[in-house]
């Protein structure tokens, strides 16, 4: 009885295996193909980026589309602007995610769990509710038309400080102890134990963070209207919208707004595979609980 069991439940598993594999193959093919279809337009000639086809190959691979982008449109500047504030962004992010996080390990900070839960309403929040308040905020500040608003919007993040705090709970805090008791003070153990074996957090608080500022548009929307201080996301919405010709003169066909949209990916394809391994492992140990 025990082996037909074994047999009728194996049978029932590799049903599943199978179904759960051609799912997964169709929500691939949901993916790639869109994708695909994107880089086809980029690489082909206007007129055969305006034909009403999904083509999942180059037609007369030309590269005019990423040359009208890059010079005629000017899309260096908003390029150039995304990277600052990217960059500057999501550094600062990462560094008080990661003093917020360590505050919180120690188990007798004053007001911890009153701490925690502020933090956790915080999260609560939908980011529409706050949008006028925080554009009122940044007009008093006079930050309206600078890059400093879209470096300072959402530079605390209470995810990331709960799953550094996460990350930083791996550590044993007898090892802080120690080193205390060896004279070391609370900078040095922060810098040296806690980022060193945290490696993985890191790397998954900055690949969010930087997902999330290179593609950030609410923001740069609301706070930006000098056209010099777009960021490449409101440029490219302005040209993928944009059904008229150019200050150029040059007609935006499909290829050149598929170019637009590549060159707003890749740095993002360039940069996951560096931290792809740490990102996956963070990903698993960051959801362990207390």
């Amino acid at each position: 009885m025990n082996i037909e069991r074994y047999d009728r439940l194996g049978w029932k598993n590799k049903l599943f295996d199978s179904v759960n594999i051609v799912f997964l193959l169709l929500l691939m093919l949901t993916m790639i193909i869109p994708f695909a279809n994107v880089l086809a337009l980029a690489c082909s000639s206007g007129f055969a980026s305006m034909q009403p086809d999904i083509i999942l190959f180059p037609k007369d691979f030309s590269v005019e589309g990423f040359t009208i982008v890059w010079n005629s449109l000017n899309i260096w500047q908003p390029f150039l602007n995304s990277v600052i504030v990217t960059v500057i962004g999501t550094v600062l992010h990462v560094m008080l995610a990661c003093i917020g996080g360590y505050v919180l390990i120690h188990p007798h900070v004053p007001g911890k769990k009153i701490m925690i839960s502020f933090i956790l309403v915080t999260m609560m929040i939908p980011q529409d509710a706050v949008m006028i308040p925080l554009y009122v905020v940044n007009k008093d500040l006079h930050l309206i038309n600078t890059l400093s608003s879209l470096v300072i919007s959402g530079l605390v993040s209470g995810f990331s400080i709960l799953l550094m705090r996460n990350f930083f709970m791996v550590v044993p805090y007898e090892m802080a102890e120690s080193a205390q008791i060896d004279g070391a003070g609370d900078l040095r153990i922060f810098s040296t134990m806690y980022m060193r074996l945290a490696t993985s957090g890191l790397a998954t608080i900055t690949l969010f963070e930087l997902v999330s500022r290179w593609n950030m548009l609410t923001a740069a929307i609301l706070y930006i209207n000098d056209s010099k201080k777009y960021t490449l996301q409101v440029a490219l919405k302005a040209m993928i919208l944009d059904t008229s010709s150019t200050s150029s003169n040059y007609l935006v066909t499909t290829n050149v707004r598929m170019a637009g949209i590549l060159i707003t990916i890749i740095p993002l394809l360039a940069v996951y595979p560096f931290v792809q391994r740490y990102f996956m492992k963070g990903i698993m140990l960051g959801a362990n609980k207390e």
